[in-house]
């Protein structure tokens, strides 16, 4: 997590405080059966479209491809991304103000629980478990609505 505050490097004095909000991903991991959600194993917990933070000196595709592998064991090409959106509502987690790019990929893999999850499951797009955590049920909305209209 970054710091609150600069700080001199030779007394440790407060510079600047500052907050800035935190980049993540999240990736719709697409299957032949349907979409890959995770079970959260810590807070807040329910259901959630695999992803996490970004790391520093990290691409977004690289966070994006780095996260599904440990996320849920899944191999993905950064090539084979396709964007959905940025979501950066300062309330969509409560945690803190994350903004999260989003993308969707196909998979061909099996994918495990790992990291952050407690359990995955694969999903059709009309029949999603409650409660979806943040705000992955208008990311969803969103995903299905441009699926439908072959925009994605």
């Amino acid at each position: 997590m970054p710091f609150d505050f600069l700080a001199c490097p030779a007394c440790g004095a407060k510079v600047k405080e500052y907050k800035n909000p935190l980049p993540t991903v999240d990736v719709i991991v697409e299957l032949p059966e349907g979409i890959v959600l995770i079970e959260r194993k810590n807070e807040p917990l329910g259901w959630a479209i695999p992803g996490g933070f970004v790391d520093y000196g990290e691409t977004l595709e690289h966070a994006a491809v780095r996260e599904m592998q440990e996320e849920i064991s899944v191999e993905l090409e950064e090539k084979d991304l396709r964007l959905l959106g940025c979501y950066s509502d300062p309330a969509r987690d409560k945690r803190s103000h994350n903004i999260s790019t989003v993308y969707v990929a196909k998979s061909m893999g099996t994918p495990k629980a790992g990291d952050d999850a407690a359990a995955f499951a694969i999903f059709p797009i009309d029949a999603l478990p409650e409660p979806l955590c943040f705000d992955h049920a208008q990311i969803l909305s969103d995903y299905r609505s441009r699926k439908d209209a072959g925009k994605i």
